[in-house]
């Protein structure tokens, strides 16, 4: 096996790769949607890596994205993958330590990641490489039609309007935990016209937003200004999300376990847990 960096793979390769890879998963990515992934979280494919098989194919690969997180200068782990057949080799942490110095040297701080907490294999390996736990995220995901709870009045002391650009200023106000890295500040604004943003005001003041992206379903952000919660704003939001999808179902990835008043808020929908994730950290 060679250890090289992405930096001149065409992505068509690139795409092939990941689905084989992914081809077991409970999810898909067509060639748009992975793009759209890939940009929203920061892809950098200068400074990440894949094993190729003697054939000259990707074996396995790790996609880093690299930017700012809690101050740090940190590389996240965008999408880590391996082929059926060349699985149970170590390929992942091969790659991994490969590109730990090169990531050092390049000035990153911190390495971060997310994985499956039922994934035991995948978070020993992390831990084994020196990986601990920052946070525990779940995760929901449901069908549109099974979603309830949204039939409020359309008359509303309420106003929902599109979030104005603010390229400088804070976009998620309001939220009682830290967003994790693909629903940060810096992922949305890499997302560019695939995300949506939408306001709830009373008068001129904003006391609630949602960042949606319609082609995959996913709401990246939703919260309300506190003194404003329990009075339906968050459901306005909510049913625009519905209205506005284009995938079969809504999906809300990394909320903090323990955060209480988005799990009560999706639940009261009929959106439940679907599982949960740890995030993990490495200092470099």
């Amino acid at each position: 096996m060679t250890i090289k960096s992405l930096e001149n793979c065409p992505f068509d390769t690139l795409f092939e790769a990941f689905s084989a890879a992914f081809s077991d998963y409970n999810r898909q990515w067509d060639a748009a949607q992975l793009r759209a992934m890939l940009a929203r979280r920061g892809f950098d494919p200068a400074l990440s890596f894949a094993a190729y098989d003697d054939t000259g194919r990707i074996a396995a690969f790790t996609l880093n994205g690299i930017g700012s997180f809690n101050g740090r200068r940190t590389a996240y782990d965008t999408g880590t993958g391996t082929r059926q057949a060349y699985r149970g080799r170590g390929l992942a942490a091969e790659i991994f330590r490969h590109a730990l110095p090169r990531l050092a040297r390049y000035g990153i701080r911190q390495y971060l990641l997310e994985v499956l907490q039922e994934n035991k294999a995948a978070v020993s390996v992390y831990r084994g490489l020196g990986f601990e736990v920052s946070r525990e995220f779940d995760y929901f995901v449901r069908p549109n039609g099974e979603i309830t709870g949204c039939d409020l009045p359309r008359t509303s002391p309420f106003r929902l309007v599109p979030t104005a650009a603010a390229p400088d200023g804070e976009l998620l106000p309001f939220g009682d935990f830290r967003p994790s890295w693909q629903n940060s500040d810096d992922s949305i604004r890499r997302a560019g016209k695939e995300m949506v943003g939408y306001d709830i005001l009373t008068g001129s003041r904003t006391i609630a937003r949602m960042f949606f992206e319609p082609a995959s379903g996913d709401i990246a952000w939703i919260a309300v200004a506190p003194e404003f919660r329990r009075r339906g704003v968050a459901t306005l939001l909510l049913r625009q999300a519905l209205e506005s999808n284009r995938s079969d179902s809504i999906r809300v990835i990394n909320t903090e376990s323990a955060c209480d008043s988005i799990r009560g808020f999706l639940e009261a929908k009929n959106i439940f847990p679907c599982g949960r994730q740890f995030e993990m950290t490495l200092q470099i």
